[in-house]
């Protein structure tokens, strides 16, 4: 009877032990979120900030670019001449601003007064002869008409004599506020078109922005060019980022700095180390570029991953299997 129940109770141990084998198995299927994404497409169109005709480009399709590295040159003659003649055009209001806020010199108020002085003997011979002439038109020795003459002649030495005397006193004072701010703000206007004339010439080298590769070559030599035409194209090659989507019911495991595994087709066995560095607020349906086991009509949430050991072979739009658990320690 014996050997009966301890046959029973073996095969309940079993029972037992494949059943709690099977839920942990379960629990751990749970744990694990396994996403699918790309490696993402990251360009960018290269081009002059202004036109001319293309004199030459350093790099070709494939070469490997550095930053700050020269890839090309506008013909620089035009922009050579402009930024003789802003130069030219500030020397010219600099002297003029210089004029007009030091005044007038010495020798020209002396001028100014002498010139008065004149003007003041004149109004006073004028003033004399009238008055001689009105005695004697009193006397009815002299006609209306002389009279008149002279008259005419006294109010004329007058108003020079009233000329002569507002010029030096403007000599005396000098300039007005008004022309001396008008002659500051041409100087400044100026000095802008010359920093804008040595921008300009700046910009007819075309300088590398970030490392990458150098996908398109858009133009060749001698080409005229408009500003902002695209020119050449350069894939950045760093950071590497890629692409993932994960729905609603998965949301709470994406979280921003979380470590993740990263497999690729070629390499399976030697997985790519990253962290998720993004995770979009607003929900989209899933795009169909991407390979998803799930619905594409699934509402999704788009995820970005930096890829920390990124080399050569992981390739933009590359597929990649991203895999990590809810135990996952975050970088």
């Amino acid at each position: 009877m014996k050997k009966p129940v301890v046959v029973v109770l073996i095969v309940v141990i079993l029972l037992a032990a494949l059943g709690g084998g099977w839920m942990w198995y379960q629990s751990r299927q749970e744990n694990t979120l396994t996403l699918y994404g790309n490696v993402d497409i990251r360009t960018v169109n290269l081009s002059f900030r202004v036109g001319g005709r293309l004199a030459s480009l350093a790099v070709d399709e494939g070469d490997a670019i550095a930053t700050g590295q020269t890839l090309g040159n506008i013909d620089k003659a035009p922009y050579e001449n402009a930024l003789l003649q802003a130069k030219a055009n500030v020397s010219t209001a600099e002297a003029k601003y210089e004029l007009v806020n030091a005044g007038y010199r010495d020798e020209e108020i002396a001028q100014t007064a002498a010139a008065v002085k004149q003007a003041q003997a004149a109004f006073d011979y004028a003033q004399n002869f009238y008055q001689r002439q009105l005695g004697l038109w009193k006397s009815r020795t002299v006609s209306a008409n002389d009279l008149e003459n002279a008259r005419s002649s006294r109010d004329q030495a007058q108003a020079s004599l009233k000329s002569a005397q507002d010029k030096l006193s403007q000599y005396r004072t000098g300039n007005r506020p008004q022309e001396i701010a008008q002659a500051r703000a041409s100087l400044e206007q100026a000095q802008a078109q010359l920093a804008q004339a040595q921008l300009d010439l700046q910009d007819t080298v075309l300088v590398a922005p970030s490392d990458g590769t150098l996908l398109t070559r858009a133009v060749e030599p001698g080409s005229m060019l408009s500003a902002g035409s695209t020119v050449l194209t350069l894939s950045l090659t760093s950071p590497v980022w890629v692409r993932a989507y994960v729905n609603e019911v998965n949301l709470h495991q994406a979280v921003p700095g979380k470590a993740v595994l990263l497999t690729v087709d070629g390499r399976p066995d030697k997985p790519y180390h990253g962290k998720i560095g993004f995770v979009s607020p607003t929900a989209e349906f899933t795009p169909k570029t991407v390979e998803t086991p799930d619905l594409r009509t699934d509402l999704v949430y788009r995820l970005r991953i930096i890829v920390t050991d990124a080399d050569e072979a992981l390739r933009q739009g590359m597929p990649v299997t991203i895999s990590f658990a809810n135990g996952a320690n975050n970088e």
